[in-house]
């Protein structure tokens, strides 16, 4: 074989077992079907933002119709291409850096949330925004990945000490952040960060007293929100006795069946003109309608596996703040899906809240690539430690 015909082998055996570039060593290691199925997550997301798309435009830019019928859709192709890098990038760092990363990043994110209050945006009636025009982010949406690594760090640091005070300092963190969100007002989200809480709790093994004491403090803390949290109040009215305005959740409900189980095809549908945030809340109704209940259970499905894939490899998982960070992640991500389809089909009160990778918005695309890309790079597993003890060494100093 000639120089030249070796010289053409070399770049595809750059990425071979062998190999120990770092991207190399990224290729082997990462979860490349969790990987797979997150790309085809975001791929029905901007298929389903395209049917939402015109029902937006039409909403917001009035009978002038100053906006095309795809212009959310354009949009949402820009946030999915400047997310990817973000979200490929971070699962390339390795676990102590991306530690690191996300405690400077709590404690940033942290005062960004304390002052939305004093210097945020107003949008639909919430504050929950900062900056201005097209540079606008929503803190709370980017706090959440880098809280849930920064909180399996503080809960994994009782392994080590068990005298260490680490459940009542998270409680205290997860209650400032919790009035800072209830003060927004955003409901949904500081539910979200308290399941996420109580399920690292859970998995770091606190004793059953604890549980039964937080779990006696959550039913205080809702029963204390119906009486005296106005936003908690209206939504559960709504929801349980049909007290308020339930236009959403009725045509939410009208969409979502409104085409069947194979639906009425893409742009067939016309409910999702009659539906509030087509394009980021309501999303999943729109694809009932368009694509049917068939797809809808697909999407549901896709869920259950990206959270179970991640569940199953962390049984063996021997490093206790690595098996918090990433079962925390994935619990972030499911719990967050789960409630955002749960409003849509009518079994739990609206919350304001996006389907992950498929609702419409800058500020979750990115902020989901981050929390994406740090569940990749806890997830990384190097394929040679029970193969060669060689690379097995190597593979415990990276």
């Amino acid at each position: 074989m000639t120089d030249v015909m070796r010289g053409g082998r070399k770049p595809m055996a750059r990425l071979g077992r062998a190999d120990q570039s770092p991207m190399a060593v990224w290729f082997w290691e990462i979860d490349r079907v969790l990987l797979m199925l997150v790309t085809v997550l975001i791929a029905i997301g901007l298929i389903a933002v395209a049917a939402g798309s015109p029902a937006a435009a039409h909403r917001y830019s009035g009978a002038a119709m100053t906006f095309p019928p795809l212009y959310y859709f354009w949009r949402q192709l820009i946030w999915v291409i400047l997310s990817l890098p973000v979200m490929l990038g971070v699962s390339m760092l390795p676990k102590q850096m991306a530690r690191r990363l996300c405690l400077a990043a709590a404690g940033v994110l942290m005062v960004c949330l304390m002052l939305v209050p004093v210097i945020g945006v107003n949008v639909n009636g919430a504050n929950r925004w900062l900056g201005m025009g097209f540079a606008q982010f929503q803190p709370s949406e980017f706090l959440k990945p880098v809280f849930v690594v920064s909180l399996a760090w503080l809960l994994s640091l009782k392994q080590q000490d068990a005298s260490l005070p680490v459940v009542p300092l998270s409680g205290a963190i997860v209650g400032l952040i919790a009035v800072l969100l209830m003060a927004q007002p955003d409901f949904g989200q500081t539910v979200v960060f308290i399941a996420m809480w109580g399920a690292l709790l859970l998995l770091s093994g606190v004793s059953m007293r604890w549980i039964g004491g937080l779990a006696l403090a959550g039913v205080a803390g809702v029963i204390g929100a119906y009486l005296f949290y106005p936003v908690a109040t209206r939504r559960i009215n709504d929801f349980l006795f049909q007290a308020g305005d339930t236009y959403q959740t009725d045509m939410a409900h009208d969409t979502i069946t409104a085409g069947g189980l194979f639906g009425t095809g893409p742009g067939g549908g016309t409910a999702k003109f009659r539906l509030p945030e087509a394009h980021t809340d309501y999303i999943f109704s729109v694809i009932g309608e368009e694509f049917g209940l068939i797809a809808c259970a697909i999407v549901v499905l896709l869920y259950l596996v990206i959270v179970a894939r991640v569940l199953v490899k962390l049984l063996d998982e021997e490093d206790s703040f690595t098996m918090l960070a990433a079962a925390g992640l994935a619990t972030q991500f499911g719990v967050q899906a789960f409630i955002n389809m749960m409003v849509n089909v009518g079994l739990a009160p609206a919350k304001g809240m996006t389907l992950p990778f498929i609702s419409y918005g800058g500020s979750s695309m990115i902020a989901l690539g981050l929390g994406m890309g740090l569940l990749l790079a806890f997830t990384r597993r190097n394929p040679f430690l029970k193969r060669s003890p060689y690379l097995a060494g190597r593979g415990a100093t990276r």
